[in-house]
């Protein structure tokens, strides 16, 4: 039976790594795949690691229509036993919906890799109806950690090194208001606001105390 497959973890957890690695284990047992991606580091059509490993790959936006390309393609005679899907967090509600499609109309097997929530610590659309539709939810076991050592479970967003808790919920390249960067944090320091930089400046410990800084 085809599964639709669910990946999901923080950034730094090796996400895109194990979607290059998926796919390379069942291509080497003589599966034929298609790979998507969408807005992914290295840029358009490729899907990355930060170990330095890549693929081509096909683009997503939110016009794409992956049953339809799935159909396209066996229609023309080729092979398709899975699909890897990266940044799945980038994908609509509707999207998702196409996969499960892909995965109980085609039969062929669906593995998406995703981040769970955003900066804001609020689902993203995508990864949402995954948890909604996936067959399983797979939390990935290679931790990311905060700068304090505690095993990281949020995304920050900063603007010129200040944490952000408001604005778009997709920030691609320059959008005229600073140096926007992102840092994995544990729950403690998402909710106050420190990051590794701030930590840094105001000399804090490994281990703060468990006291409520300003702003709390």
């Amino acid at each position: 039976m085809a599964e639709l497959v669910f990946f999901s973890g923080t950034m730094d957890c090796g996400k895109s790594t194990l979607a290059l690695q998926t796919d390379h284990n069942h291509a080497s047992r003589g599966r034929a795949g298609m790979v998507f991606t969408q807005h992914d580091r290295a840029g358009a059509s490729v899907l990355s690691s930060r170990l330095g490993l890549k693929v081509d790959a096909i683009e997503v936006d939110h016009t794409f229509d992956f049953r339809e390309a799935v159909v396209e393609a066996l229609s023309r005679g080729q092979r398709i036993d899975y699909l890897i899907c990266d940044e799945a967090q980038f994908y609509t509600p509707d999207q998702v919906d196409q996969l499960a499609a892909v995965v109980d109309d085609l039969g062929v097997d669906v593995f998406a890799f995703g981040i769970t929530t955003d900066f804001r610590t609020r689902l993203f659309p995508g990864s949402g109806r995954l948890i909604e539709l996936a067959d399983r939810v797979e939390v990935l076991q290679v931790a990311s950690l905060c700068w304090c050592g505690r095993r990281a479970t949020h995304q920050a967003r900063t603007v010129d090194g200040e944490i952000v808790r408001e604005g778009d919920q997709v920030v691609v390249g320059d959008v005229g208001v600073g140096v926007v960067a992102y840092e994995v944090l544990c729950r403690l320091h998402h909710r106050r606001g420190i990051t590794s930089g701030r930590a840094a400046r105001e000399h804090q410990s490994p281990q703060p105390l468990p006291f409520a800084s300003p702003g709390d």
